[in-house]
């Protein structure tokens, strides 16, 4: 796989180009669109055997990067692909920080298939590895990771989801002395947060979408941290779907090995408006578009933030979709 890492980057930096345009537009729809054409077209001229196990839907819901889509050549290595094209519509619709472009790969069969349902989420950075519990109240999740860390409790700074549903634990954490930062969208960037020393952030908790939870743990893995799971099935036919898709008992704690059994994977992510993590796309004064993105390998246990200058902008022309500097 590793041959193919600038190429996965390459996906990323052209999806985030091509949702750009829509940046502030109030067409979230219309901007989710043009970055998922321009990430399966990047992804077709890839030399791999593809299929999307996480993707923007089921084959009815989707035209495109659908739930069990083939892309690549079909050619070079069997892999799952996770995707979230645009990361955050939202957020590009409104003008709004913290958007962006990410997929994940891993060899075929790695990858949990994880329905479109809510999971319990639990992620920290590689001096917290193996001592967090998700089956554990978050608060005494936040002491591990503080003697872990070496830091005193009121150094700790869990990020949150400012949701109704987090209101609880967001009391008990700022009870026990630690702080909380709240963030509205962009589940991915915050979760790996968790995973870079530079944030500031030590530890992230949150019910989200299960899919943002499977890509987000490729990217800790690469990164040398930890995360815990748990699908929080909501009705009797979301528990069946579960099953349907392979996963036997899916109220089990999920270790971090259940959503990502490899560390032969891949992540990588562009910024399409600036945000924790990475800086939005941006035009130089010779009208030449910038990127900013995050890609990490393996156990690589460090990111590459890459700062990319494209001399042909969005590459309308498909042949030379492969020629940014």
């Amino acid at each position: 796989m590793k041959h193919l890492i600038l190429d996965f980057l390459k996906v990323t930096q052209q999806a985030a180009l091509a949702a750009k345009p829509w940046i502030g537009r109030g067409q979230k729809n219309e901007a989710d669109g043009a970055a998922t054409a321009a990430m399966r077209r990047m992804l077709g001229k890839m030399e791999m055997d593809g299929i999307v196990v996480i993707g923007e839907g089921e084959m009815d819901e989707a035209p495109m990067l659908y739930i069990g889509e083939k892309v690549g050549t079909g050619s070079g290595p069997k892999l799952d692909i996770a995707v979230d094209p645009l990361e955050g519509t939202i957020l590009v619709a409104g003008g709004q920080d913290n958007s962006t472009a990410v997929i994940a790969a891993a060899p075929r069969g790695c990858l949990l298939h994880a329905p479109d349902m809510y999971m319990e989420k639990l992620v920290v950075g590689p001096k917290a590895r193996g001592v967090i519990n998700l089956n554990e109240p978050v608060v005494d999740n936040v002491r591990r990771v503080a003697a872990a860390a070496g830091k005193a409790i009121d150094d700790i700074t869990v990020m949150i989801q400012s949701r109704d549903r987090h209101e609880k634990v967001v009391q008990e954490i700022r009870q026990l002395g630690a702080r909380v930062r709240l963030f509205d969208e962009g589940d991915v960037t915050c979760a790996i947060s968790a995973a870079i020393d530079e944030t500031g952030i030590d530890l992230f908790y949150g019910i989200g979408g299960a899919p943002e939870g499977v890509i987000s743990a490729v990217a800790v893995k690469c990164l040398g941290g930890d995360m815990q799971a748990k699908l929080l099935p909501g009705s009797a036919a979301e528990y069946e779907r579960c099953v349907a898709m392979g996963i036997t008992d899916p109220n089990k704690l999920l270790m971090h090995h259940d959503l990502i059994s490899s560390d032969n994977c891949i992540f990588a992510a562009t910024g399409i408006t600036t945000g924790l993590l990475l800086q939005g796309v941006t035009t130089d004064a010779g009208k030449l578009e910038i990127t900013h993105s995050l890609l990490t390998y393996g156990n690589s246990n460090g990111p590459q933030f890459i700062r990319t200058i494209h001399e042909c902008g969005r590459c309308p022309d498909e042949q030379n979709s492969f020629d940014c500097k």
